[in-house]
C-alpha cells in the first residue's frame, strides 16, 4: 500500500547527514545514500503530508500552544502501543529529547555533579554532559557473544557514588539493539532509587519493535520508581519526522516538575509540529505497520549478506529501532583507519563506532530505514572493499 522503494534525493536540502558524506567525500559518486544519521531514506506517510496541506489551508502560523487534540493522541498512542495511560500534567514542553536531556541533566544536577552513562551508548548522551559541564561516571554495558548486558555489579558501585545525581538510560537501546527486559529496568530503578539518583529514560525508539520482541516501558513500573523519573518520546523517529522538533517528555513527580517549570521548561513547539504528531499518531499506525516489516527484512537481509561474504563482520541482534550494530575488528583497523576504509574506499557513510564511547571503537551503526536496494548496493561496494584488502 505505502511506497517505500522511491528514493527522495536529497542533496542540498540541508539534510545533515548528506552534507556530512559530501564533506568526507566531495567526489562521491552519483547515487551513493548515506547510512549514518538516525533518520529515515523513505517517504513519509502520506496522511501527514495531506493532513498538514489541509491544516496550512485553514490555519493562522501565529503562537501556539498544545491543543486537547494533541494531547489526546499522544494519550491514546501510549495507550495502544505501549499500555500505559501518560496523564495531561505530566507533559512538559521541549523541542526534542536531546533538548530534553539537556534541561533535565542541568535541573537535577550541580556543577560538581556527575552523570551514569552504559556506553556504548547513543553519542548526544556524552555531548548532552559536556553541553552541561558536568563530569561523566561510565558502566560499560558487558558484550556477550550474541547480546549486550548491564554490569549490573558495576553499575550499583557507580550509581552508589555520592557525586552521581542523574542516570541516562536508552530503552531500547541504541546502537547495541537491545531491548530492555521488565525484570532488567526493575532492577535499574531499584539501584537509582536506593542512591537517590534520578532517571532520564530515553524511549524515542520504542515504536521501532522488530517482529516477535516486546517492549516494556519504565511507565509500566511501580509508582515509587515512576516518581524517580522523566521518559522521554517523541514521534520523531518513529514517522521520520525529526525536522519538526516536536517531543512528547512525561515528568510523573509533580515536584520535578515544579521544578523544571522554575525557568527551565518551553511554553510551545512548533505549530506544525504539534498538528505532525496528531496525524502521526491518530491517521498512520497502519503506514507503521507496514513499515516495521520492511525493516526487520533489511536486517536479515544484510545480516544474512554479512554471514555469507564477510564472515568476519560479527553482528548484533537488532530487537528495536533500525539501526544495525556490527563488529568489524575482525579488519584489524584503528578507528580512524577503519573510517577511511570505509568512506573513501567502500564509499559507505555509516555512524562510527567511536562515537558511542567505550565500548565502541572498531564498530559500525548501520541505518536500514532504506529502500532494499539501497542496501544491497551498499553491501556490493562494502564486499568488493573488503575482498581488495
Amino acid at each position: 500500500m505505502y511506497d517505500f522503494t522511491t528514493l527522495v534525493d536529497r542533496t542540498d536540502t540541508g539534510s545533515y547527514k548528506w552534507d556530512e558524506m559530501k564533506r568526507l567525500c566531495p567526489d562521491v559518486p552519483a547515487g551513493i545514500v548515506p547510512l549514518s544519521v538516525a533518520d529515515m531514506e523513505l517517504k513519509i506517510a502520506p496522511e501527514i503530508v495531506d493532513g498538514l496541506k489541509d491544516y496550512l489551508d485553514k490555519t493562522i502560523l501565529g503562537y501556539t500552544g498544545p491543543t486537547q487534540a494533541y494531547y489526546d493522541a499522544v494519550i491514546h498512542w501510549m495507550e495502544r502501543r505501549h499500555g500505559y495511560s501518560p496523564r495531561q500534567e505530566w507533559f512538559v514542553t521541549s523541542p526534542g529529547v536531546v533538548p530534553a536531556i539537556r534541561m533535565l541533566i542541568s535541573v537535577f544536577s550541580g556543577k560538581d555533579d556527575a552523570i551514569l552513562l552504559t556506553p556504548p551508548v547513543y553519542g548526544e548522551f556524552q555531548a548532552s554532559v559536556d553541553y552541561n559541564d558536568r563530569k561523566t561516571v561510565n558502566s560499560e554495558l558487558l558484550r556477550l557473544d550474541d547480546h549486550y548486558e548491564i554490569d549490573f555489579d558495576d553499575f550499583e558501585k557507580k550509581a552508589a557514588r555520592p557525586d552521581v545525581k542523574v542516570y541516562v538510560l536508552c530503552n531500547p537501546a541504541n546502537p547495541v539493539g537491545r531491548i530492555w527486559t521488565k525484570e532488567e529496568l526493575e532492577r535499574i530503578a531499584d539501584i537509582c532509587l536506593r542512591n537517590d539518583v534520578f532517571i532520564i529514560d530515553d524511549e524515542i525508539h520504542s515504536d521501532l519493535i522488530m517482529p516477535g520482541e516486546e517492549f516494556y516501558s519504565m511507565a509500566l513500573l511501580p509508582e515509587k520508581y515512576l516518581m524517580n523519573c522523566a521518559i522521554c518520546t517523541a514521534p520523531s523517529k518513529t514517522f521520520n519526522l525529526a525536522g519538526f522538533e516536536t517531543s512528547n517528555i512525561f515528568v510523573p513527580n509533580p515536584e520535578h516538575r515544579k521544578a523544571i517549570r522554575a525557568g527551565h521548561g518551553y511554553k510551545s513547539l512548533n505549530i506544525l509540529g504539534y498538528k505532525a504528531c496528531e496525524l502521526a499518531y491518530n491517521k498512520s499506525e497502519a503506514w507503521l505497520d507496514e513499515l516495521i516489516p520492511l525493516i526487520a527484512a533489511n536486517r536479515d537481509y544484510v545480516t544474512g549478506f554479512l554471514k555469507e561474504n564477510i564472515p568476519g563482520a560479527r553482528v548484533y541482534p537488532m530487537q528495536a529501532t533500525y539501526l544495525l550494530w556490527v563488529d568489524f575488528r575482525f579488519l584489524g583497523m584503528t578507528p580512524k583507519e577503519l573510517e577511511e576504509f570505509m568512506t573513501q574506499k567502500a564509499h559507505l557513510f555509516l555512524d562510527e563506532g567511536y562515537i558511542f564511547g567505550e565500548g565502541g571503537e572498531g564498530f559500525e551503526r548501520i541505518n536500514l530505514a532504506c529502500p532494499k536496494w539501497v542496501l544491497e548496493d551498499a553491501m556490493k561496494r562494502l564486499k568488493a572493499a573488503v575482498d581488495s584488502l
